[in-house]
């Protein structure tokens, strides 16, 4: 048995990627603002899908609206992924999470540890050539 598929081009799958980040992105502000309301919060935190380090000992409310934000927000994101992608959508839907869990907590320290090693390695070895000098043309 053999398994046959149409490909689709890579500018159609990125554009369906964005349009699936921006998605879920959107739901998981939209839906985290209603918990808030719902759980009478003092204030809505805007870090909410990249909020890691709230702890059940810590706020209760909070890690509940945090937890239930992001199960409401999977839940809702597959419905309206089916009707953007109408295929694959469990390909869309693991490199959603996968570039979530990525941004949230690796993005940050990376972005931190290439920019603050590079900066470092050119100002103290102003001499080695190896480095590419960047032009403007």
């Amino acid at each position: 048995m053999a398994f046959k598929s149409k490909a689709v081009d890579s500018k159609t799958v990125l554009s369906n990627l964005l349009l699936c980040l921006l998605i879920f992105y959107s739901l998981f502000y939209m839906i985290g603002s209603v918990c808030f309301g719902v759980f009478r919060l003092n204030h809505f935190d805007g870090l909410i899908p990249f909020d890691f380090r709230t702890t059940l000992e810590d706020s209760t409310s909070k890690y509940l609206v945090n937890l239930l934000s992001l199960e409401l927000t999977y839940f809702s994101s597959g419905l309206l992924f089916a009707a953007v992608v109408k295929r694959r959508v469990w390909d869309y839907a693991a490199t959603v999470t996968i570039l979530h869990v990525f941004i949230t907590s690796l993005g940050s320290g990376l972005f931190l540890m290439i920019c603050n090693g590079q900066l470092i390695a050119y100002f103290t070895c102003p001499d080695d050539q190896s480095y590419v000098a960047f032009t403007v043309y």
